[in-house]
């Protein structure tokens, strides 16, 4: 049965993701746990967020820091137990949060029992559960399939004297979605936690499930990607279309769908595709596959309104009656305040890109530390952990920089951990740490606790259509709409420098009572400072 009325209560709700390593330590290990979320579940659940994503906390030898699961039904000691996990769906659920958890389908751990079985033989119960091929007749792997995570996606396993297929980590083995049995037990492994009340899940990587059967090379891409990897990458010079993003996904999603049905529970997917709105097309219409989906394509370098402009425009287009979470931060891509906003006046520009995230047609996505405007942090070579950072390094420096503990207070490593932190804490995070601004009307927090609220009594913002006004760079205008409602514009300036944008009948535009952004209506115009915004009602 359902736990919710409202049954598309999702598209109205705004979801925060926690990494659990970097949240809080309660036990001077120097790594955040379970109980480090729950403690800080009244911080969330104050910010005014409905869904809380965490990220993997499952058994792991944590080669890639849990997106590596070794059993998909437990907690790892590094994070807790199953008490600890149940103690924080109950505090959660008191506090009327819902909890999405995070499941690493597309491949696991080669310490899971499943693999240690599946390369035992050819010819063992588990054989056919991972993607294994002969080498070609010179010695070489079955194509040119390549890893997200740099080299071939094919590494030679002397058990079985075959190549088996790992998308990511060589550590990490892909699971041959085409086998029924290893798609019925990882559904039976998502089943295990609806019943503890889990409310929704993320899909991590969800269009890598399926490959081609018949193991055919990529060609190379027309236009290389630089959106889902870096442009120092190869993965970029292929054009996968047959070692992911397959057909056959489609009627894996709708079976995903009905179980999260049977518990009113709702999936969100992580698209990394070629052309990554078609893959969200097609995964998220029609009402029986994901909930919603999202892309890479604002987690890049580009901050323009035409950028911005041009995702939500072909979203709408394209994806017809499917929905998108918009995120513009996460665990896998430098802090927005640095990325976009190039760590200038990061209190400034924290405000306007949440302002402008929380006014898109869409779920929006929040990464911790994000509601603090924190920078990307600087972490030297010696302390890495990120194995994609060290195979990359210098020119790509990895994910460490975005997933550095919270600074929670400026004392002793930020109020983290009373141990040895498995990243630094960030002195700049400290300087601005969340017990400073707790009590600054002024701090990127309370900007976010007020903006977060406001929104919530702008039915415009949450379920109207969207259309963009032509605007120069770096002006983004939009209008939402909702039958029976005023329609409501919003204006933001996404430079540091001064802009104004002719309001359309400017003279009869009100301006909203909103969270407290610089910007005014002067002679026809609306003024903004850098990094200014303004929303009002239209004439």
């Amino acid at each position: 049965m359902s736990k919710h009325t409202n049954p598309n209560w999702w598209q109205e709700a705004i979801i925060y993701q926690v990494y659990p390593r970097s949240y809080l330590d309660t036990n001077g290990d120097g790594v955040g746990d379970l109980a480090g979320i729950t403690d800080r579940l009244d911080y969330i659940a104050k910010l005014g967020v409905d869904i809380v994503w965490i990220s993997p906390f499952f058994k792991s030898p944590m080669k890639d820091f849990g997106y590596d699961v070794s059993d998909y039904c437990d907690v790892d000691p590094l994070f807790g137990n199953l008490a600890d996990f149940d103690k924080l769906i109950a505090k959660a659920h008191s506090l009327g949060v819902k909890i999405m958890i995070d499941q690493v389908m597309s491949h696991c751990s080669e310490e899971h029992p499943w693999f240690k079985e599946s390369r035992s033989s050819r010819d063992n119960p588990k054989a056919d559960w991972f993607v294994w091929a002969d080498p070609l007749p010179d010695g070489n792997p079955p194509n040119n399939w390549l890893s997200v995570f740099g080299g071939s996606s094919w590494q030679w396993d002397s058990r079985r004297k075959q190549y088996y297929m790992h998308n990511f980590l060589v550590s990490q083995p892909d699971l041959n979605f085409h086998n029924p049995e290893v798609q019925q037990a990882l559904l039976d492994s998502l089943r295990f936690w609806l019943e503890r009340g889990v409310d929704g899940v993320r899909m991590d990587a969800c269009n890598f499930h399926f490959h081609d059967r018949q193991l055919r090379s990529n060609p190379p891409a027309l236009v290389r990607d630089t959106a889902t990897v870096t442009d120092v990458n190869p993965y970029g010079m292929q054009a996968h279309i047959h070692d992911k993003s397959q057909p056959e996904n489609v009627a894996f999603l709708k079976r995903l769908r009905q179980l999260l049905d049977e518990y009113g529970a709702v999936a969100i997917g992580e698209v990394g595709a070629d052309d990554a709105l078609a893959v969200m097309a097609e995964y998220t219409a029609g009402g029986d596959k994901l909930h919603m989906a999202y892309s890479f394509n604002l987690l890049n370098n580009i901050c323009t309104a035409k950028h911005i402009r041009t995702q939500v425009e072909d979203f709408k287009a394209r994806v017809k009656d499917g929905w998108a979470s918009w995120s513009i931060g996460n665990h896998d891509v430098p802090r927005v305040a640095t990325r976009w906003g190039g760590g200038e006046n990061p209190a400034a520009f924290g405000k306007l890109v949440l302002a402008m995230q929380l006014s898109l047609k869409g779920t929006p996505c929040l990464y911790q530390g994000d509601e603090l405007a924190f920078t990307e942090a600087e972490v030297p070579y010696e302390l890495i952990q990120d194995p994609y950072g060290i195979t990359f390094w210098p020119e790509f420096k990895g994910r460490d920089g975005c997933r550095t503990p919270i600074a929670w207070t400026d004392g002793e490593n930020g109020g983290f951990t009373s141990g040895k932190p498995w990243l630094p804490v960030a002195p700049e995070h400290k300087a601005v740490a969340a017990s400073l601004q707790e009590g600054d009307p002024d701090s990127p927090l309370s900007f976010a606790r007020r903006m977060i609220a406001w929104r919530r009594t702008m039915p415009q913002l949450t379920r109207g259509d969207i259309e963009f006004l032509d605007a120069p760079e770096p002006v983004l205008a939009l209008r939402r709409d909702l039958p029976g409602e005023r329609s409501v514009i919003a204006i933001f300036n996404l430079g540091k420098e001064p802009a104004s944008f002719a309001l359309p009948a400017a003279k009869g535009a009100q301006k909203l009572d909103q969270p407290g952004l610089p910007g005014e209506v002067r002679d026809g115009e609306v003024k903004l400072p850098g990094y200014g915004a303004w929303f009002g009602y239209a004439a």
